[in-house]
């Protein structure tokens, strides 16, 4: 069985049912011991950016922020792809704790070796 998991994530408040769930199977894959990347891009990079995801809370689920908060500390990683931060006009340097900025190649390299990816 492999030991990486990917959850490929478009979506914040324009489907926050899409962006929680991603994040509620990200949660999942981490506390099974994966090695666990949430790639954001387009919409989705707006996650990254501080208090934006605050208002999120679907019922039936955590908020949104304690699950990316969640994710966060037991060790999973939250990718941001850069053009699609650049492209909205958002500040690399101002992200939530754990997230970081990359290229679409930190996606490729993850998913080489035939890990598995989700999409939302």
């Amino acid at each position: 069985m492999g030991t990486k998991f990917c959850v490929s994530l478009t979506y914040a408040k324009n489907d926050t049912d899409k962006a929680t769930v991603a994040f509620v199977i990200a949660n999942a894959a981490v506390a099974s011991n994966k090695e666990t990347m949430v790639f954001l891009s387009t919409e989705a990079v707006r996650l990254a950016t501080p208090g934006y995801a605050d208002d999120v809370a679907e019922p039936g689920f955590s908020p949104l922020k304690d699950l990316m908060a969640n994710f966060v500390k037991a060790g999973g990683k939250i990718f941001v792809c850069s053009p699609c931060l650049k492209r909205r006009g958002l500040d690399e340097n101002k992200l939530v704790a754990g997230a970081t900025v990359v290229g679409g190649a930190k996606l490729v390299e993850f998913l080489s070796d035939g890990s598995p990816c989700v999409s939302y």
